[in-house]
């Protein structure tokens, strides 16, 4: 490893992003979902809730109250989600912090999904923003699906107040947390018959002030889950085309456009699968990997990026599903194939460009998942390796990237095994192979005490690991003819 040159991550054509844990599922931890994936995504979505003047808060509310009389997902005096554990009323040593915390280090940015009682005062909305200053370019969507009727949020207020509500809420939680991008999260267009996305005079301010657009679209849902069973005709549950969602998802934006004063924004869909409660598991894969296919197909670039809900799911919504004797394990399932394929494709990956040659100590800087600056390191390989290794005499937190496939290096990690690079990649012959080293934040949080830590993290590289590659097993095989 002789030379060294300058590496920029950068923004994907599409990028990608995941839901991990919900009212449906439980948090799993990235070191798994990475190892599963091979690369991490541009975001991790959390969903949580902050109804701190209710009388069971800050208590998972079905945990709280008794299950009677509750005959749909929504039907408890505030939304299933974990409890928002901070703001004025709380800390930050617990959810969704922890979370934040290993989503950042490892190299992920944040989405954070809250859904907020309006009646929430400007003190408390300030102390949210507070919550948020430390953890880098993170997204934050506000009450999403407000022009639906099922949130707790939605009942205590009309649509203007909640729209009203959204803008008072990302201005006063962004004068905090100036990294914090808002999310605006609505029904978009959905009458093919209609120019007008839902709600529109309500929400046309809201649609200004947002940073980001957004619209949640499943091409098939089970919305009755887990209080009934979706059979064929039954009305909790509905089914539509691929082609359909896509093209509302894209007027949506256009509409959005259009009341933004003809000035684009960034276009996500924040919550995008389709359940296989509904279509089975071979079908939902085939209308996952359709839709993938069509944005690829689309010349206009309107979609900044898209999240897949979710990783792990009780029901049939996950690349996963939850075994039920145990919580902790997961099912595969078709759609994981489709997934994989979908985010190690060229046109949903960030980008990595090569800068100039640089040397050691080098000095590291951690943006983000579009914006950070690493180091590149050739590695000449002559054929198959037996083995291929990294040894580390640094605590250094690392996010290393090496033949399509990316790895994580925990402070106490000395040592990376680089050979799953090569099982899905198997090669003859000679060939030059860079390894990428990034470094995100190794407490998942930036260091505010430095210029310009708000939105960068910093780290300087003053060793090289040292590399081992073997072409051959230690001992040679004693065994003759196979046997």
């Amino acid at each position: 490893m002789e030379k060294i040159y300058k590496v920029a991550l950068g923004k994907a054509r599409c990028a990608v992003d995941l839901g991990d844990g919900s009212e449906r599922g439980e948090y799993v931890e990235q070191d798994y979902i990475l190892r599963k994936l091979g690369r991490p995504h541009r975001s991790i979505s959390l969903m949580y809730c902050y109804y701190p003047f209710d009388e069971h808060f800050p208590e998972r509310i079905s945990e709280a109250v008794s299950g009677e009389g509750i005959t749909y997902q929504w039907d408890y005096p505030y939304d299933d989600y974990f409890p928002y554990r901070g703001g004025l009323e709380g800390d930050t040593s617990g959810e969704p912090f922890n979370f934040m915390r290993d989503i950042r280090r490892h190299g992920q940015d944040v989405t954070l999904t809250i859904t907020i009682d309006p009646a929430v005062t400007d003190e408390q909305l300030r102390a949210v923003g507070n919550d948020l200053r430390p953890f880098g370019r993170m997204f934050l969507r506000i009450n999403h699906e407000a022009t639906g009727n099922w949130f707790a949020f939605t009942k205590r207020a009309s649509y203007q107040e909640i729209a009203d509500f959204y803008c008072r809420a990302a201005r006063i939680i962004k004068e905090q947390a100036p990294n914090v991008r808002t999310i605006l999260c609505i029904g978009g267009i959905e009458d093919p018959d209609s120019d007008e996305i839902v709600k529109e005079e309500e929400f046309a301010q809201a649609v200004r002030e947002t940073d980001i657009w957004s619209v949640d679209k499943y091409m098939s849902l089970h919305w009755g889950w887990p209080y009934d069973t979706a059979i064929t005709g039954g009305s909790t549950h509905f089914r539509s085309s691929v082609k359909e969602v896509y093209e509302l998802s894209k007027r949506s934006y256009e509409r959005f456009r259009y009341l933004n004063g003809g000035i684009a924004k960034p276009m996500v869909m924040s919550e995008l699968n389709s359940d296989g409660d509904v279509t089975g598991p071979y079908e939902q894969a085939e209308m996952v990997r359709l839709f993938a296919d069509i944005l690829k197909a689309d010349k206009d670039d309107w979609l900044d990026g898209f999240t897949f809900y979710q990783f792990r799911d009780r029901g049939r919504l996950g690349l996963e599903t939850e075994d039920p004797n145990n919580s902790n394990v997961g099912v595969e399932q078709p759609v994981m194939q489709v997934y994989r394929n979908i985010i190690h494709d060229d046109y949903f990956k960030p980008s990595l460009k090569r800068g100039d040659e640089t040397a050691l100590p080098v000095r590291l800087r951690w943006g983000g998942a579009e914006d950070s600056d690493g180091i590149e390191i050739p590695i000449s390989i002559k054929a198959q390796p037996h083995f291929c290794e990294l040894k580390f005499a640094d605590n250094n937190n690392l996010m290393l990237e090496f033949n399509g496939m990316w790895f994580y290096k925990s402070p106490e990690a000395g040592f990376i095994d680089l050979m799953p690079a090569f099982y899905a990649r198997p090669f003859s012959g000679e060939c030059e192979i860079p390894l990428r080293i990034f470094a995100p934040p190794a407490s998942g949080e930036n260091d505010l005490s430095v210029p310009d830590g708000l939105l960068n993290y910093f780290c300087i590289i003053k060793k090289l690991p040292e590399l081992r590659i073997e072409y051959g097993p230690v001992e040679p095989s004693k065994d003759k003819n196979g046997e």
